[in-house]
């Protein structure tokens, strides 16, 4: 008799019609005859009986599935210890398929790392073989710099956060700066973009630019390597980009929000002048910070005042689309002139 427990074999009389060799599971499974081995030194796929005498390895019919059950998991990077959850609960729908989610937000967000690290490297391969330009008004510059210049960051621990990123592709270029608690992102509208680019531009060079520009006309930048030169009206101005890796700010982006709401800038102004404030923690060393209570709409969140006054110094109107998931999600601000420029702001969390 082979082992009668479940999943462990037939009888000898039934050997040739329910179990199988090694060699011919492994057809049957697309799992290779090593790999076979491995599962069962693993414990995740015993076979239905193992030869005394010769060490040879016998599966049943039901363990053919599994096999092919763990190719295919395998195929898609699930780990290990995850396959031996799915198979220890095969029967549970909700187990199976929250292991099953967890591992597919993995991949997910490894294939989002992985497009930012061909971008930096399409962008490096990019300044060995020619410049990159993108070609503007000095008006529609001026403006987009406005946009994101208050959010960059200034701590030299971060010097990733210490720059404004142009990111600029065949189809558009775009300004960003953060400093973790507020990001913003502007759009060069209407300019023609020549190359693909990622480049960090240091702020003194930002500056300068801003400083220089004293009329409207045509404006280029170009990008040679680590060269950077904007030309503007009566004048040029050039730096060197900074060597740091700006963060993956389009994954803080949102197509869409649960609450929006057109507000009107100066009474918003006057609502952050009246609205209550809470002290709030900030970490375990006793550092404390300001959040000002605001209502909007059907959501009750905290806001650093200053920032969001900043935010609103930038708006080129009196009216703004604030865009709102919830109390602890980012704050997105819209200036109607521009809808393709957004400000996003990190609440302060509520006690």
């Amino acid at each position: 008799m082979l082992d009668s427990r479940p999943g462990r074999g037939r009888t000898v009389g039934h050997v040739e019609e329910h179990v199988r060799g090694i060699g011919q599971t492994a057809r049957e499974s697309g799992l290779t005859v090593s790999a076979l081995r491995f599962y069962d030194g693993a414990g995740l796929l015993v076979p239905a009986h193992v030869d005394p005498r010769s060490g040879y390895r016998w599966y049943s019919d039901d363990q053919v599935l599994t096999a092919r059950l763990i190719a295919r998991l395998r195929r898609v990077g699930l780990p290990l210890a995850d396959i031996g959850r799915v198979l220890e609960h095969r029967r549970d729908p909700s187990m199976v398929d929250e292991v099953l989610a967890a591992h597919l937000t993995r991949l997910e967000d490894g294939l989002a790392d992985a497009r930012r690290e061909l971008l930096h490297a399409r962008a490096l391969l990019d300044q060995e073989k020619h410049v990159t330009t993108v070609r503007t008004t000095a008006a529609e510059l001026a403006a987009a710099l406005r946009a994101v210049r208050y959010a960059v960051g200034t701590d030299s621990e971060l010097p990733m956060l210490t720059g404004v990123l142009l990111d600029a592709d065949d189809s558009a270029a775009r300004l960003a700066a953060t400093d973790r608690y507020r990001l913003a992102v502007s759009t060069l509208s209407g300019a023609e973009v020549s190359g693909t680019v990622s480049a960090l531009l240091p702020v003194a060079l930002v500056d300068d630019v801003l400083a220089g520009i004293a009329e409207d006309g045509p404006v280029t930048l170009r990008l040679d390597g680590d060269d950077v030169g904007v030309e503007l009206p009566g004048r040029t101005v050039t730096g060197r980009r900074l060597d740091h890796d700006f963060p993956d700010y389009r994954r803080v982006l949102r197509d869409s929000a649960a609450h929006r709401l057109d507000v009107d800038v100066a009474a918003l102004r006057e609502q952050l002048a009246t609205s209550p404030t809470r002290t709030v923690p900030t970490g375990p060393d006793g550092a404390e910070e300001t959040a000002t209570v605001l209502t909007l709409g059907p959501v009750e969140m905290g806001v650093n005042r200053e920032f969001l006054l900043e935010a609103l110094e930038v708006g080129s109107g009196g009216q703004l689309v604030l865009e709102l998931d919830g109390p602890i999600a980012p704050l997105a601000l819209r200036d109607p002139a521009r809808p393709d420029d957004v400000t996003m702001l990190m609440p302060i969390r509520l006690p």
